[in-house]
């Protein structure tokens, strides 16, 4: 079965309901929000930009994509995958958000996963970004998966309309994760470990800092609770210069790191990195 289309958004200016009329989405006040040729809709509005181009450039998704694309992250795609699958259960209806979904390739391997094991699953995928480039990279991806362009802290979908959503390196707006999943549903957050592209930063940095996973401590409440803490750890294959370039743009370290650091890194190939990635799951206590 293919992925399924959105049937319900609200706006992003009343937070009324909006309805698809041919290639626009439409609510009752009549804001109206045109679908691009890609597929997707910016749901963004321009008083909330904090710049023209605001999330990842078109320069910085497009490294991702060739980096995740050159399975140096494999290891936590199917990780992903596989403990999303174990969430579902038996569900026959699912609804799933990736809250800052970049280019798509958790995404798209999380719903690859499941419809390869369960063809007849009725799955509806959503992949939210406040970049557009990152949303159109990831329909290019999948075109099944609806694109958004919206921001976190103003999610433009109905309250209790998703089973799963996920925040992969990503900044979670806790409340309205919480607003967005249903009662029984689960919220999945990847973050870096203190050991996290260790070898890398030896290079661009003059001290390292072994920081602990972000704290979840403001998504946990007597309905939500820490359900699942699995820490993932695994050596990518040896990266050619190439891919450490992308790897570079994509992350932050690239803007944090110092002149000499950014020459040092420069130089790197032919090695592996270390991945520490902690999976966790936040589930509603139905």
């Amino acid at each position: 079965m293919p992925l399924l289309a959105l049937e319900h958004l609200l706006c992003p200016l009343d937070q009324h309901p909006l309805h698809r009329d041919g290639k626009t989405w439409r609510c009752s006040n009549n804001h109206c929000f045109d679908i691009a040729k890609q597929g997707y809709v910016n749901l963004l509005p321009v008083q909330n930009k904090k710049s023209l181009d605001p999330g990842d450039s078109q320069i910085m998704i497009q490294a991702r994509r060739q980096f995740l694309d050159s399975g140096a992250y494999a290891p936590l795609g199917q990780a992903l995958a596989e403990a999303v699958a174990e969430l579902c259960g038996q569900h026959s209806e699912l609804a799933i958000l990736d809250a800052g979904c970049g280019e798509g390739y958790y995404l798209n391997t999380v719903c690859t996963n499941l419809l390869n094991a369960r063809p007849e699953l009725a799955l509806t995928a959503t992949g939210l970004d406040i970049s557009k480039w990152a949303v159109r990279t990831t329909r290019s991806r999948n075109s099944g998966i609806n694109g958004l362009v919206a921001s976190n802290r103003q999610i433009p979908l109905p309250d209790n309309s998703q089973d799963i959503l996920l925040c992969t390196f990503g900044f979670p707006v806790f409340s309205e994760f919480q607003r967005v999943v249903k009662a029984g549903g689960h919220i999945v957050m990847v973050d870096p470990g203190p050991e996290h592209l260790i070898e890398l930063r030896q290079q661009i940095y003059e001290e390292i800092r072994r920081s602990p996973p972000a704290s979840l401590a403001a998504g946990l409440n007597d309905k939500w609770q820490l359900s699942s803490d699995t820490a993932l750890r695994f050596s990518t294959p040896k990266l050619s210069a190439e891919l450490f370039e992308q790897l570079l743009i994509m992350t932050p370290h690239l803007y944090r790191a110092s002149k000499a650091g950014r020459e040092r890194a420069a130089k790197l190939e032919d090695l592996a990195l270390s991945a520490d990635v902690s999976i966790r799951v936040i589930s509603h206590l139905a």
